[in-house]
């Protein structure tokens, strides 16, 4: 009987330590339209934009793919499918920029990478990765849109 109580004791214990609390706030529709799990959380795609092997000093062609570069950020933005773009500072790791993709797999993400001119032209190389984070991220894009006091073309 003792033994019965300790083999109890010890479920009972294991579950208290994964029991979880239900959020309040919660809200179904929300989480829904986002696609988040239970957590609030979905998978994305996190890519990493270096320096890539063309050294060419061809400043024209450089201007063109850089220029079809941001083209490609906006219309990967407005189809929803990037959600997050920006240049990194100087790095000894020549580490240029990241992306995250609002898309649940590396596959998914290498095709639109491919639409980049300037990874297409080997100026910028990509590594991607999975990503598990915040299935509201894509939310703050509105507000984003609209406390830049300049476009950005």
């Amino acid at each position: 009987m003792r033994y019965l109580f300790i083999v109890i004791s010890f479920f009972v214990f294991v579950q208290l330590l994964h029991a979880q609390t239900v959020n309040p706030d919660y809200d179904s529709t929300l989480a829904k339209k986002f696609g988040a799990d239970d957590y609030g959380m979905k998978s994305y795609v996190f890519v990493i934009l270096k320096t890539g092997s063309n050294t060419t000093t061809d400043k024209a062609f450089i201007d063109s793919c850089f220029a079809g570069h941001m083209a490609n950020i906006f219309r990967l933005v407005d189809e929803g499918k990037l959600i997050v773009a920006g240049p990194f500072g100087k790095n000894d790791n020549s580490y240029r920029g990241l992306f995250i993709f609002n898309v649940s797999t590396i596959e998914e993400a290498k095709k639109l990478v491919e639409t980049d001119p300037a990874i297409n032209s080997k100026l910028l190389d990509a590594d991607l990765y999975n990503w598990y984070g915040s299935a509201a991220l894509p939310e703050y894009l509105e507000a984003a849109l609209k406390i830049g006091k300049y476009k950005i073309n």
